[in-house]
Parts: C-alpha cells; structure tokens; sequence
C-alpha cells in the first residue's frame, strides 16, 4: 500500500461492549496453575487479563491463511505475509471485576513503514481504552508490525539477561501455547501448528505467544511484591521464545522503585523486556 493510503487509516475508531464473564478468567487461572475458584462474581480481574474479552469474532470464511482475520476492515489491509504483536504501553487506571460491563474504544493512532533488517516492514500503532460506566480502567497503545517472512530463521542478535535477584522457571509447551491461544481466541498457527510454523513461517517450533509473556512478567511481579498495585507497563519483545526453550521469568528493581522484567531462554537470552511501575502506597 502506498503511504497515503496507510496514512488514511489514522483516526479509524471501533466501538465495542463485553461483559467480565468468570469462564475465561477461571480458564486463564487454570491454565496459569492457578485457582480458578478465585475468580466468583465481583473478584478483581488481574492486571491484562482485559485481553481475554472484547475478542475478535471472525466466521470461518473471514480467517486468512496464517489463521488470523483476513486483512482489512478496521486495521489497514497490510498485504506483508507475518504479522506480530511488537510490544505494549500501559497505563491502569481502576479495576475491572467479574460481572462488570465494560466498553472499549479502539483507535488507530499511527501508521509508518520503514526498512528493517528484514526488509520492509509496517507499524501500526492501536489505542485501545476501557472503560465501565464512562470510568476509566485501562489504557494501552499496541504496536502491531507487518513484515516479510524469510528464507530461512534468523533470530536478532541475543540481548543477555544479567544482575536479575528473582528468577522463576515457567513450564512451556504445547498445551500452555494451545490453551492461551483458545482462551484469546487467536488463530494465528505458528503457535499451535508445528508443520505450519516451521515450514512456512521458517521458525524452529512452535512461537511462544507476546502477551502470555507479558502476562507471565506481570504475575511473577505480583508474586515477588505482593499486595502492591500496578501503574504502568511497557513491555517490547526482543526475540522470539519457542516451545523448546528452557524459559525464565526475570526481575530487578529499578531506579524508579519499579521493576525490570524479562523472559530468558535456557541460554540467558531475553525473549521480551518489560517495565512495571507501581502505583503509589
């Protein structure tokens, strides 16, 4: 597309309404080893588990090959074969609660291509607001980036993880990755379909999804500091993690008096950075 049509796209806002249902907060927690009894009507909804409502609902006949959405509609026709979600940023403002009613608004705040080491490639940038009652609960700008797939994988170069006092290990494999993509509804194959992932996209297994990583961060955080309240959250992946990986959950406290946060994989590579800000006591 040329710049002026990707440039049309700016402005485009899509209006949606959902209702905080226990199904998939108590199928998260399972899936995350934890509770699902914990999650009756009126609990508080952790931090990014908003990601499991407000899901795109696309017949069969609308779902491309990759097993996302066909291109168009709300977000620009991009016609660049791998689409990924970059990174996030956070802001959290109230909390959402099993049984509530919430609305949420979607921008699109920018559109750019620039050329990577991968070739060429597209950013969009989607404002995403929640709300219930017109009260603010969580604001976030995603960043979605559209790009060729290569001949063969080519990992960036590794960042290493270091000077991090808390380190958990997480259990990845082929179940968790399935289960987090029915739970968001996120047909996207290179996280469940092995043959797909390997020999179309060029990845060396099957992808470990950026938003469990994301929340996979947060729910250690909360854990390592527990009864304190998130503020802000950016985080950005680096590199991707893989079904085989030997995956680490990081974290150090930084000069704000928030935490650094990272994925590892078994070499001490990061998978995704994070920073988490608290809120004030």
């Amino acid at each position: 597309m040329d710049a002026e049509t990707l440039q049309s796209w700016i402005g485009r806002t899509e209006v949606q309404i959902d209702t905080v249902t226990p199904g998939p907060a108590r199928a998260l927690a399972a899936t995350l080893d934890q509770n699902p009894d914990d999650f009756t009507a009126r609990a508080p909804l952790p931090p990014l588990w908003l990601w499991l409502y407000f899901l795109p609902v696309v017949r069969a006949s609308g779902v491309g090959p990759d097993g996302h959405p066909q291109r168009g509609g709300f977000l620009p026709p991009i016609t660049l074969p791998r689409r990924m979600w970059a990174g996030s940023r956070c802001q959290f403002l109230g909390t959402a609660r099993i049984g509530d009613e919430l609305t949420k608004v979607s921008t699109i705040a920018k559109v750019s291509a620039k050329t990577g080491r991968s070739g060429e490639m597209v950013f969009v940038t989607v404002r995403h607001a929640y709300s219930r009652g017109g009260a603010g609960l969580m604001e976030e700008e995603q960043d979605i980036v559209y790009m060729p797939i290569p001949e063969k994988f080519s990992p960036p170069e590794p960042v290493a993880v270091t000077d991090c006092p808390w380190t958990e290990r997480v259990a990845i494999d082929p179940v968790l990755l399935f289960r987090f993509s029915a739970l968001t509804f996120n047909g996207h194959r290179i996280h469940y379909d092995r043959t797909y992932a390997m020999d179309t996209e060029k990845y060396p297994g099957l992808v470990v999804h950026g938003p469990l990583q994301a929340i996979l961060l947060m729910e250690a955080a909360r854990r390592w500091q527990p009864g304190r309240q998130p503020a802000s959250y950016t985080f950005r992946g680096l590199r991707p993690l893989f079904d085989f990986d030997a995956v680490s959950v990081c974290g150090r406290t930084n000069d704000m008096g928030g935490l650094d946060l990272f994925t590892a994989n078994g070499d001490g590579a990061a998978g995704m950075q994070a920073n988490l800000g608290w809120a004030a006591a």
